[in-house]
């Protein structure tokens, strides 16, 4: 944050509906973001993943200078870490910190939902590459 404070966010109270936010549907993915860096002064996004039965994963990466943490909402997704997939029931926490590669999927018959916070923001910024991408390779 600079001296002047130019980078701070309005800090208004956000307030969405079950299934709110900005929506990018992606497949047998969809992603919600709740949050973003042009509301939260580039501190931090939060968004919320729904994963459908099947879903196999948005491919394994990292990112450089971001942490991730992930909360199970519903469902029981697999998450890797590393080299290593695990499974996860519902109100599961994992923080992965940056330059980890991690990955998600959702290998069950039921519907899996995440929420996810990427610490500092600006994963929104990436969404219409992926949702092109998705869009490319169904």
């Amino acid at each position: 944050m600079s001296a002047d404070n130019s980078n701070t966010a309005p800090r208004g109270v956000i307030a969405l509906p079950p299934g709110g936010g900005r929506r990018y549907e992606m497949g047998k993915l969809t992603a919600l973001f709740k949050a973003d860096e042009a509301e939260t002064g580039a501190a931090y996004s939060v968004s919320e993943w729904i994963l459908q039965p099947g879903q196999e994963g948005v491919g394994a990466h990292s990112h450089a200078a971001n942490d991730e943490v992930f909360i199970v909402l519903e469902g029981t997704p697999e998450l890797r870490v590393g080299d290593s997939w695990q499974s996860y029931e519902t109100g599961a926490f994992l923080r992965i910190p940056a330059g980890v590669t991690h990955d998600f999927r959702n290998p069950s018959g039921h519907v899996a939902r995440l929420l996810n916070l990427y610490i500092p923001g600006g994963f929104e910024r990436e969404m219409p590459g992926i949702v092109a991408w998705f869009a490319k390779n169904p």
